[in-house]
């Protein structure tokens, strides 16, 4: 050992006496230069971070949140992140709260106030990850968000399934492209977001499978018959602009839906058929019909392969080794539509399922969408 090794160890044998005295972990000065740290990083203003936070999350993320964002810009745009108290952010949600417009569908305000709750912990957690402030000291996550009710949705039964495709497509000023719309959601249960971000270039004809884009980035091939592949092919060929990465749904003059073509379906359905509107039917009690039937004939693992569910927050451990393929997902689909997938087993080598599709399933394979 050299006499620089020797002096090195004696000052570090002092320094633990001395730390020892004082009654002072290493630790303890490591956490005392996290906090000097924070105290001499500037807390920026809640107009400040919003700006930063909303241009890093994901446009679905930015497109629920940003309302609310602009709410907290307005009430506390030029106070810094550590200065509103858990009881301030209480008080700012029951704001929302009671100023949350009334709908026919309305719960009270409840989705207002838990997404401002929402809105202000993701503004918190980069704050967190930005070690602008320590995880103790996030106020918003000692806020706790309203429990959530029960959702009123369920599957329908088949004659009102079979009213909606019937009306759907005779009437309004675009009959084909909304019976198209509904067989699409009816044949792969997708949300809203996922019919919107179609793409020409999502389609595989030949193994009959659609690219699903959802909530949470998810991304998923799905199969759907024979028939619907052939009306998305000839509705891009009639109303595509010729660029395959462009969105597939369109109108007859070349421009693409938005998410108020739906809003005036449902309200156009609703006149037509009363209970529609009592009920408030949206796009996704077709998601709910599909996988109960799926559920019900060919169980739990493939109603969840058929839903797009990969999280495992879904379900328990045990959905790790029953996980369902696409190729029983086709098969599923073969008997829901009544015509037969490239992907699925035939149907001598299958059982077949407790119940036959309803009336309204079994014609989706020779109905007329366009």
């Amino acid at each position: 050992m050299t006499t620089t090794d020797r002096s090195q160890r004696t000052k570090l044998e002092a320094a633990r006496v001395l730390l020892d005295r004082l009654g002072v972990t290493p630790e303890q000065l490591l956490a005392a230069d996290d906090v000097v740290e924070h105290q001499t990083r500037p807390m920026p203003t809640f107009a400040e971070y919003i700006d930063r936070v909303a241009g890093a999350v994901t446009p679905g993320t930015r497109r629920v949140y940003d309302s609310y964002w602009r709410r907290v810009r307005e009430v506390w745009g030029e106070r810094r992140l550590n200065e509103p108290s858990p009881l301030e952010i209480k008080q700012l949600a029951e704001r929302m709260k009671a100023a949350a417009i009334v709908r026919s569908n309305s719960r009270g305000g409840r989705t207002a106030s838990e997404h401002l709750i929402s809105a202000l912990r993701c503004l918190y957690r980069y704050a967190v990850a930005d070690r602008l402030m320590d995880e103790a000291d996030n106020p918003a996550i000692r806020v706790a968000k309203p429990r959530r009710l029960a959702s009123t949705r369920r599957a329908l039964p088949d004659k009102q399934l079979a009213q909606l495709f019937a009306v759907a497509g005779t009437t309004g000023n675009d009959p084909d492209l909304d019976a198209l719309v509904l067989r699409l959601h009816a044949e792969t249960a997708c949300r809203r977001g996922g019919a919107l971000v179609l793409r020409p270039c999502d389609l595989d004809a030949a193994q009959c499978l659609v690219r699903l884009r959802e909530k949470g980035e998810t991304v998923r091939w799905q199969p759907i018959s024979p028939s619907l592949v052939q009306h998305l092919l000839l509705h891009v060929e009639e109303r595509g602009d010729g660029d395959r990465n462009g969105q597939l749904l369109r109108y007859r003059n070349g421009n693409p839906i938005t998410s108020r073509r739906y809003d005036h379906l449902f309200q156009r359905l609703g006149r037509h058929l009363p209970w529609v509107a009592t009920q408030q039917i949206t796009a996704h009690w077709l998601r709910h019909t599909t996988l109960t039937w799926v559920e019900r004939n060919f169980g739990y693992a493939v109603a969840r392969a058929f839903a797009g569910h990969d999280g495992k927050s879904d379900a328990g451990t045990t959905s790790t080794y029953v996980r369902a393929d696409v190729y029983e997902v086709a098969l599923a689909l073969a008997a829901l539509t009544g015509e037969p997938h490239p992907l699925a087993q035939p149907a001598s080598d299958v059982d077949s399922p407790a119940g036959r599709p309803g009336e309204a399933f079994a014609p989706l394979g020779a109905r007329r969408p366009i």
